[in-house]
């Protein structure tokens, strides 16, 4: 009886889980937000930036010829720019639905947006 709660109380703990209602963020040790871990891996690199200059470069480019009413200033020429309009690109493309004006974007790719801003930055 004594070996046995020698040995519990020499075990490991750092493979068990955290405590109920604790919220971690991300999935354990991968650094993936939760509820993302099984979605395509979505980067500015490899998708973002070809759908940023198909979808709002017409009007988003600091080099327009015609920005067609964009703000000066809201522009997504780099990476850097996009992630600091990320909260907006999200909200008027995916929650209001109203950029780009034109429309035309699939909802597929609509859907890799959100993947993107809600698991890729």
């Amino acid at each position: 009886m004594i070996w046995l709660a020698l040995l519990w109380g020499c075990t490991d703990d750092t493979d068990l889980p955290p405590p109920p209602g604790t919220d971690t963020g991300t999935t354990a040790d991968s650094g993936v937000p939760a509820g993302c871990e099984d979605l395509p891996h979505v980067t500015y690199e490899n998708w973002a930036w070809g759908f940023l200059t198909t979808y709002c470069q017409g009007c988003h480019a600091s080099t327009a010829p015609d920005r067609y009413g964009a703000p000066e200033g809201v522009s997504f020429d780099d990476e850097a720019e996009a992630l600091a309009w990320a909260d907006r690109i999200e909200v008027r493309t995916l929650t209001q639905q109203d950029m780009p004006p034109a429309g035309g974007v699939p909802s597929e790719e609509l859907e890799i947006l959100g993947w993107w801003l809600d698991c890729g930055l």
